[in-house]
């Protein structure tokens, strides 16, 4: 069955991806894009620390082609390192540096509010944290807590729109658990287009359009006009030539009949 090698693909790429996510956890993993050419297979790994990522002259480069290259069965892997833009925009990111944060023994709520402060700076539409499980330290009830700010989508196909993470952190109080949803600056949503803005666009272009047409007809016009006044001067001249012509005949039939005339006399 041709599902089953669909189905092996896609857990293979599951699978490198927990690898990669637990081997490069000090560079800031955030995912993995797999571009297949002719040649080579490009494996493009995006990161918050390249430098980790590289590793002294490349050792770590090394390694990953190697594993990839043997346990995951790729042929010909290129690994190439980019840098995630903005962190502060990115949920994966920082939802994995909260949770490290907190197991540091950090106060869970300045790190929330550090964490969406940097966000609105950055441009977000709109964020949100939901923070769960044991907040109040030790000895204390679990409990759940919610941070918003601006806009937010969570179900319907807008929801693919939005950037959503999770994480565990595991202080010694008890777990406590970290979903994070970030609307990123650029992204645009259906229901928030101005209708009356694209009427009135759209009344433009067809305006602009209108003009457009106008200007050729009236060009082919004057060109129609022009062509029709060659055209009767080229058949008035043809007329006068042939009534020349007929009034050169007529004379010489005149001189004819005149010698005629004369001979019988």
């Amino acid at each position: 069955m041709i599902e089953r090698t669909f189905i092996q693909k896609n857990i293979n790429k599951m699978e490198m991806e927990n690898y990669l996510e637990e081997k490069l956890d000090r560079a800031g993993f955030d995912k993995v894009e797999i571009i297949k050419t002719p040649l080579v297979t490009r494996i493009v790994l995006y990161v918050a620390k390249p430098g980790l990522a590289i590793g002294k002259s490349g050792s770590t480069i090394k390694q990953l082609t190697e594993v990839i290259s043997q346990k995951y069965k790729i042929d010909n892997p290129q690994i190439e390192i980019q840098e995630v833009r903005d962190q502060r925009l990115n949920a994966k990111i920082q939802a994995k540096k909260m949770a490290q944060m907190i197991e540091r023994g950090f106060s869970w709520r300045s790190i929330a509010y550090r964490l969406i402060k940097d966000a609105v700076d950055a441009g977000a539409q709109g964020i949100e944290l939901v923070v769960k499980g044991k907040l109040s330290g030790k000895g204390g009830r679990k409990r759940k807590q919610r941070i918003a700010f601006g806009y937010m989508k969570k179900i319907g196909y807008q929801a693919k729109m939005v950037d959503f993470a999770k994480e565990a952190a595991y202080p010694k109080a008890g777990a406590i658990g970290i979903r994070l949803r970030i609307i990123h600056p650029k992204v645009v949503f259906p229901d928030k287009v101005d209708v009356e803005k694209v009427v009135n666009d759209m009344k433009k272009i067809k305006a602009e359009l209108k003009e457009q047409v106008e200007k050729a007809a009236a060009k082919e016009e004057v060109k129609s006009t022009e062509a029709i006044k060659k055209e009767v001067e080229e058949k008035s001249t043809k007329v006068e030539e042939t009534v020349e012509i007929d009034d050169k005949a007529k004379e010489k039939l005149h001189k004819v009949v005149e010698q005629k005339m004369e001979e019988k006399k």
